[in-house]
């Protein structure tokens, strides 16, 4: 019975995927089938609706709308352009000058939006045209702006964190995003020194010394933009207000900084990117609702201890199992998009990683960051799809390019999944958490 309603869940599931049915619909309809093997009609209806219901009334998923809203007037608000300046003063002498430009602004600016598409567009549209001038190569341009634009869904404030959070069980936000510090700077870092050999291997230019003054007067532009950052972790670590509260910070520092500082919005069009927003957060919600029907069909079910044992009779080597793990949501990661994919399979390893002893914090990272790799892959990459499109390249050309950058992200993964301290000493030391 229990293979039967694992057959059932996960077979109609990617049936529905491959039709085409929007994934949200395809998770709900797949858990109520699901349902159908235990209860009767009329209970299952009941049980999914409650369900559903239950999984959206949480105060911290308020945190998600009031992000979203920031993250949208943050791209209106001529926040990428700013940061690009500012990245040039940070890694404009390095071999390869502009690639490194690229993936520095992509990790500042993906923090602040709080989306990988949005800082592949923003960042990848501005400075394709800047590389293609300089005589890069457009398929290793692209290739750098695609893998590095994941990099902000690791830098807080993150609605990955977020939606990690409640799907887990309330795993601290706040120690999510300490935690995701580090790893993402690693995940930078490491496609910055693939950059710069590939960009010397084909010697391409080093932008001209800045002078001084254009050094100052690119930081102060930053600095405002990237204070938002600032009072959001600093506000979290004071105690001044909660990672919810934080977001509702977020949009009032962001439309201060929007329409009266950088007048780059105007309040004509709030209406519109409002709306914008709640349209993203309606979807988003209607996911998470689905899930978590699918996550009480899972755990009544009891699937999750199915896959543990299935595991479990592999290996026993925590080292072993949390490399299958790894394995499995990197093979994921190529067919499904992330926030469904931390929704689904959340709930299924994250028992056996604590069963192993592993730190919620750490798994949350880890399958973040796992996830992050997902998103540039094809078929499915939103991030893939969208660095091809803004660089103006065929997805074929750029496959290529990509492997190195790939290589170099799949040995990042193992080293914050196999070295704990990575994600947990900011927690750490700024929160006391254990």
């Amino acid at each position: 019975m229990e293979w039967l309603v694992f057959v059932v869940l996960f077979g109609t599931f990617f049936i529905f995927l491959g039709l085409g049915v929007p994934i949200s619909f395809a998770i709900g309809v797949s858990s109520l089938l699901t349902i159908l093997l235990a209860l009767p009609f009329d209970a299952a209806i009941s049980v999914i609706s409650q369900k559903m219901a239950s999984g959206l009334d949480s105060f911290s998923l308020l945190a998600i709308p009031f992000f979203i809203l920031a993250g949208n007037i943050m791209n209106q608000g001529g926040i990428a352009m700013r940061l690009i300046e500012f990245a040039k003063v940070l890694g404009g002498r390095l071999p390869g000058s502009l690639a490194h430009v690229n993936i520095l602004a992509n990790m500042m600016f993906g923090s602040i939006s709080g989306s990988a598409v949005a800082s592949a567009a923003a960042v990848g549209g501005t400075m394709a045209p800047l590389q293609r001038k300089e005589g890069y190569d457009p398929a290793y341009s692209a290739a750098v702006n695609i893998t590095s634009c994941p990099t902000g869904l690791l830098i807080p404030p993150s609605n990955t964190f977020i939606v990690y959070s409640l799907i887990s069980g309330g795993t601290s936000i706040g120690a999510l995003f300490l935690g995701g510090y580090i790893p993402g700077i690693i995940m930078g870092v490491s496609l910055m020194i693939v950059a710069g050999i590939l960009a010397r291997k084909h010697n391409y230019p080093v932008s001209p010394k800045p002078t001084f003054q254009e050094v100052l007067k690119k930081t102060l532009q930053a600095i405002p933009s990237l204070g938002l950052i600032i009072v959001i972790i600093g506000g979290i670590i004071g105690g001044i207000f909660t990672a919810t509260e934080a977001s509702a910070i977020a949009v009032i520092y962001t439309l201060l900084l929007a329409v009266v500082f950088y007048r780059e919005v105007k309040v004509s069009q709030l209406p519109k990117i409002i709306l914008e927003s709640v349209m993203t957060t309606s979807i988003v919600l209607l996911l998470i609702g689905a899930s978590m029907g699918m996550s009480w069909a899972m755990a009544n079910a009891d699937i999750p201890y199915m896959i543990s044992d299935a595991l479990l009779a592999i290996s026993d080597n925590p080292i072993v199992i949390l490399l299958l793990i790894n394995v499995i949501l990197l093979v994921i990661g190529v067919f499904m998009d992330m926030t469904p994919a931390l929704l689904i399979f959340t709930p299924i390893f994250l028992p056996i990683a604590m069963d192993l002893g592993m730190d919620p914090v750490h798994f949350g990272i880890m399958m973040t960051f796992n996830l992050c790799i997902g998103i540039c892959t094809p078929p499915v990459g939103s991030a893939l799809f969208v660095g091809c499109s803004v660089g103006n390249v065929k997805i074929d050309k750029v496959i290529k390019p990509l492997l190195p950058f790939y290589a170099v992200l799949v040995l990042a993964l193992m080293l914050v999944t196999y070295l704990p301290e990575i994600t947990l000493i900011l927690p750490r030391v700024f929160l006391g958490y254990q």
